[in-house]
């Protein structure tokens, strides 16, 4: 199927984009206007743009059916400052009640049943439930067009974070990904929850490049086994492995044994053994298995 986006309306686009363009973060919007009148909104256009200066964005866009805005991007017209609210699992239906298009004077805050907390250095309101806030200074707002669905960028400058203690690794240095339970948005009535069940870590280069899936023994590279996350893994090494004469393994020496006559039905059985070990993120112990089929 091929799309092209000019044909379609502005409820298809925002569908097909939100439905491909997934998990995105949700943006809890704590934001107050000139007269004082709190609101808070959910966005999933939203993201963390800078470290140095530390920015965020999100898009409190035009409403696709009748181009009016969001008393959010009012807010921040008015008064330039923000808190962002982080979301995770135990907020989720609470938030996506706030969502709820509300007259301009009620607080989403009693509607959705969160508490009021005094921020340090900006005027909106904390949600005290939230594990993480970010207090932000909205540095610019920049308008991506006029029409229905056209995204309004706030970007704010990120003044000050709090953190839940309870969120915290055992040192208490940096948050612990598995404890804090983050919601992401998906398209339609669809969300995503991050647990320990979905967590996985790949390696990051760093100093030192990765010799490239080109560099890999021609066998390895077009294998029918090992996938593109598995060769990925493999050519992450700064340099081809050496055979370690030291590395013992039993099903390693089963295989070359019991294959010996076979050089084809080897291959095929060091591969799926390699890639049950890369599954593992064995990367050492793979190459060891795969060195030996090319030798």
């Amino acid at each position: 199927m091929k799309l092209t986006l000019s044909e379609l309306s502005i409820m298809e686009k925002q569908a097909w984009l939100q439905h491909a363009i997934a998990p995105r973060p949700i943006c809890f919007a704590s934001t107050i206007d000139r007269e004082g009148n709190v609101n808070l909104s959910p966005f999933s256009f939203f993201n963390l743009f800078s470290s140095n200066p530390p920015i965020v964005v999100f898009s409190p866009s035009r409403r696709g059916r009748d181009n009016t805005i969001k008393h959010t991007l009012e807010n921040v017209l008015e008064v330039p400052e923000c808190v962002i609210n982080i979301v995770d699992y135990d907020m989720v239906q609470q938030i996506s009640l706030s969502s709820c298009e509300y007259p301009k004077n009620v607080d989403e805050f009693v509607k959705a049943g969160f508490t009021k907390e005094a921020a340090s250095l900006v005027k909106p309101p904390m949600v005290k439930e939230a594990r993480i806030k970010l207090e932000c200074r909205v540095n610019e707002i920049k308008s991506l067009g006029n029409e229905g669905g056209a995204g309004q960028l706030v970007i704010a400058e990120v003044l000050c974070m709090h953190v839940d203690d309870a969120i915290l690794n055992a040192d208490k240095t940096m948050i612990d990904q598995e404890k804090m339970h983050h919601v992401a948005r998906l398209g339609g009535d669809w969300y995503c929850r991050i647990n320990s069940s979905n967590l996985f870590k790949v390696a990051k280069p760093n100093t030192q490049l990765g010799i490239g899936i080109d560099a890999l023994p021609e066998s390895i590279r077009n294998s029918k086994i090992l996938t593109g996350n598995h060769l990925g893994q493999l050519a992450n090494v700064h340099e081809e492995p050496l055979i370690d004469p030291a590395f013992e393994d039993d099903r390693l020496r089963n295989i070359i044994g019991y294959y010996a006559i076979s050089p084809a039905e080897m291959e095929k059985e060091l591969h799926t053994y390699a890639a049950s070990l890369l599954n593992e993120n064995k990367v050492n112990e793979a190459w060891q298995v795969l060195l030996a089929g090319e030798n």
